[in-house]
């Protein structure tokens, strides 16, 4: 009996001028289009010509300056403007943006979603994260960020604000009758009369609902706390694994635990990132490979991985072993990436120069190189293997980095009938196989018109 065939879902992981932490010193990577828009107008094109199910955006609330000259970009455009201008100049591709629930809050971030996705026709996606850095705390009249528990039991409550906000308008509310002079009908709008913990919220929000009945939720912790978030609340999780085995137990764990808040499997999609370095030739590859790794100035390397293990290791030589590292519970940052990168020192027995060069571009993610065939091959064993549902492809450059994958390794998986030649529809939702939410508040008794 012949396997059934998986088709993967694809995200286009923008990190401008590329993922890899000196992806700016790459000798064809164009540092001149950072803030350009048509530099970024194209890129978008390149996705949407390549089929990707949507385009990911990044973003965070600090530029973390040491008084010294800077050795990376770790500057970008705020989401909601660069989505909402890449809205006009694309017609299928999906428009997820990142926006953290600990500096906002949920009336606004309701609104600007909700305004991106009918402005994009229905291809709006929130990537849902818990700020982590105290340097983010500092530019919001705080001197430390929330505890992680409590940054996540904030998150949960946000996350439920945001989707009542979003349902606030039933789909057919709005009537424009002139010959009775009713523009809505009032039964279909309902003030959501939220009073929590964290938030106190009447509603509703002053725009309806698009036609993917709103935008889809992406969820990218991996700790307990976020991978619970997620199985209530996520539609996407975005996530990080080194290995098979690592993915296929995160994807079975969390795949679990929907049963409990009544959800199938299908409801949420696993999608791990992944680093592709690709050459004509293996050979090729790995020389690609050294490239960027001699790109990263030692002191970067040591910075870098000081602020993900949250200590500092500037005082040591870069091929000193990696100090003792605390247990996860202590750790108040990001807890799953510090988890990871724990096991990889402690597996590979890493020294520091050789931890800075295997994160500089996937910074914990999955790093692939190879040729075309080999990359497609280990997406491949991934998707077969319930190790994922799809991936986030991080390009270690730009432009080129995402043209070689659009141009090299996706013709292969649609050969190999793992991915789409065509979109088959017009929703972000459409793309990714989920279905439109039913509104919780349909059927609601009202009786007033506005």
């Amino acid at each position: 009996m012949t396997k059934q065939i998986k088709q993967m879902k694809l995200g286009a992981f923008f990190m401008i001028p590329g993922h890899h932490v000196a992806s700016w010193r790459h000798k064809e990577a164009n540092t001149d289009g950072i803030f350009n828009f048509d530099f970024l107008k194209e890129l978008a094109l390149t996705a949407e010509r390549g089929k990707f199910d949507a385009l990911f955006v990044a973003d965070g609330y600090s530029y973390e300056h040491n008084g010294k000259d800077s050795q990376r970009v770790g500057i970008s455009f705020e989401p909601f403007t660069l989505l909402s201008a890449v809205s006009a100049v694309t017609s299928k591709i999906g428009l997820i943006g990142t926006v953290s629930t600990t500096y906002n809050e949920p009336f606004n971030v309701a609104r600007k979603f909700g305004s991106l996705d009918l402005l994009s026709k229905g291809r709006a996606g929130w990537n849902v994260v818990t700020s982590g850095r105290d340097s983010e705390a500092q530019n919001f009249n705080l001197d430390q960020h929330l505890l992680h528990h409590n940054r996540y039991e904030r998150a949960e409550e946000f996350v439920d604000v945001v989707t009542k906000l979003w349902d606030s308008w039933e789909d057919d509310a709005i009537v424009a009758n002139k010959q009775l002079g009713i523009y809505a009908e009032g039964n279909k709008i309902h003030p959501i009369n939220h009073e929590g913990q964290w938030f106190k919220v009447k509603g509703p929000l002053n725009i309806p609902r698009s036609p993917q009945g709103q935008p889809v939720v992406v969820q990218a912790g991996s700790s307990d706390d976020g991978k619970e978030l997620a199985a209530r609340t996520a539609e996407v999780i975005f996530t990080a694994w080194q290995t098979l085995e690592e993915a296929q137990a995160f994807y079975k764990d969390v795949k679990g635990r929907l049963s409990k808040y009544g959800r199938q499997e299908d409801e949420l999609k696993i999608m791990p990132g992944v680093f592709p370095i690709i050459g004509d030739t293996e050979e090729e590859a790995l020389q690609r490979k050294q490239y960027f790794d001699s790109l990263i100035p030692e002191e970067l390397g040591i910075q870098y991985i000081s602020s993900f293990l949250s200590i500092d290791l500037s005082g040591l030589s870069i091929d000193d072993p990696i100090p003792q590292l605390p247990e996860v519970d202590s750790i108040n940052g990001g807890k799953s990436r510090f988890q990871l990168l724990k096991d990889l020192i402690t597996r590979e027995n890493l020294t520091i120069r050789q931890l800075y060069t295997r994160i500089a571009g996937a910074r914990g993610h999955r790093e692939i190189v190879g040729t075309p065939e080999q990359i497609a091959d280990q997406l491949e064993l991934w998707i077969q293997n319930r190790a994922a549902d799809g991936f986030n492809i991080m390009p270690p450059y730009l432009p080129g980095g995402l043209d070689e994958f659009v141009d090299k390794v996706i013709p292969i998986l649609q050969q190999r009938g793992l991915f789409r030649y065509e979109y088959e529809g017009d929703t972000l939702r459409e793309h990714l196989g989920l279905e439109k939410p039913i509104n919780q508040y349909k059927n609601t008794l009202a009786t007033t018109t506005i």
